[in-house]
């Protein structure tokens, strides 16, 4: 038995290899799963990042019963820590085995282990104030689901329908163009856009695709969604300077419910967002009520720091709003490939 092998009455927890085919069907049939389980999002970073994925498992009777993905973060600039899920806004515990799961978690002596998602194991620090997440039902059709924003953001998009705005939905060959709008956004907001190949390797291995809305034959806004168990999961999204003047943004998320309904999707989770903050606003304005979400971290010393809005980034984020996109896209992947 290996340190990572644990056996407490009839459950044993180990530490997975070669089982990524058991545990995805695992993930698929149970009821709070979510894409960030699977291990092709795990693979996915470890290929994209270079940070290295592992898988523990509660087992009974042979059969899986509980899961713990993790991500070995390593950054000089951010330090070492094991997240559940690298890269991802949930994740942690899933099924049975909460306790000998997180202490075969922390076998593996990173310094912190956090775990976005899932039930919080006895004495790990909880933070249950920074993020909200949002999610809804869709509505049964374009009207209906008019119906559903509140009257000032109904109207806007209403005017986003009404310019003249071209939908283009694909896979790996709109990834180029989705990449360059999506770092010039991040650059905007000042934080550092993730590696390429990311995106890439979750478009090659997830059921995935982009949405972009253009202007007259030029992108200016583009979402990359993941589908998962009746839920689109609009992901990593933004706009160019001119979308805002014509709506693009307004345009891009209404289409993408309405091509979401015709994959037979049933739910929008419009990701999370830390409370107080624009990005919550303006999902509320879309009906979404925020809910507060429960990340638990546990450390042996002081825990690691990788919060934008936190004092000692701000310098940081405002000389990275100034860097021109072409500097941006060179040094950023570096950085952000350690914030996880």
């Amino acid at each position: 038995m290996n340190a990572h092998t644990a056996i407490l009455g009839e459950l044993t927890v180990r530490e997975a290899a070669g089982d990524d085919a058991r545990i995805a069907a695992f993930v698929r049939a149970h009821p709070d799963a979510t894409p960030f389980h699977l291990p092709a999002w795990s693979r996915a970073v470890e290929r994209g990042c270079g940070q290295r994925a592992r898988f523990l498992i509660a087992e009974r009777e042979g059969r899986i019963v509980g899961l713990l993905p993790l991500t070995e973060m390593r950054s000089p600039l951010f330090g070492k820590a094991l997240v559940s899920a690298g890269f991802a806004v949930d994740g942690g515990i899933l099924g049975d085995g909460i306790e000998p799961l997180a202490a075969a978690a922390r076998a593996f002596t990173y310094p912190s282990i956090e775990l976005r998602g899932g039930p919080a194991p006895s004495g790990w620090a909880t933070d249950t104030t920074t993020y909200l997440g949002f999610t809804r039902p869709l509505a049964a059709d374009d009207e209906a689901e008019l119906l559903t924003i509140p009257r000032k953001q109904r109207a806007e998009v209403r005017k986003a329908l009404a310019n003249d705005l071209e939908i283009v939905i694909g896979g790996p060959d709109l990834a180029d163009e989705h990449y360059r709008i999506y770092a010039e956004s991040v650059r905007n907001l000042g934080t550092p856009v993730f590696p390429r190949r990311l995106f890439r390797e979750v478009l090659a291995t997830m059921d995935a695709d982009i949405l972009t809305v253009r202007h007259q034959g030029v992108a200016v806004a583009s979402v990359l969604s993941l589908y998962f168990n009746g839920t689109v999961y609009p992901y990593w999204g933004g706009g160019t300077e001119a979308a805002r003047g014509l709506r693009a943004n307004d345009r891009m998320y209404f289409a993408l419910m309405a091509h979401a309904r015709a994959r037979g999707c049933t739910r929008f989770d419009f990701g999370r967002s830390k409370a107080g903050t624009g990005p919550a606003a303006f999902k509320k304005n879309w009906g979404f009520e925020g809910v507060p979400l429960a990340y638990a971290k546990w450390s042996s010393g002081p825990a690691r720091e990788v919060n934008p809005l936190n004092p000692k980034y701000a310098l940081m984020v405002r000389t990275w709003k100034k860097l021109p996109l072409p500097v941006a896209m060179l040094i950023g992947p570096w950085i952000s490939r350690g914030l996880g």
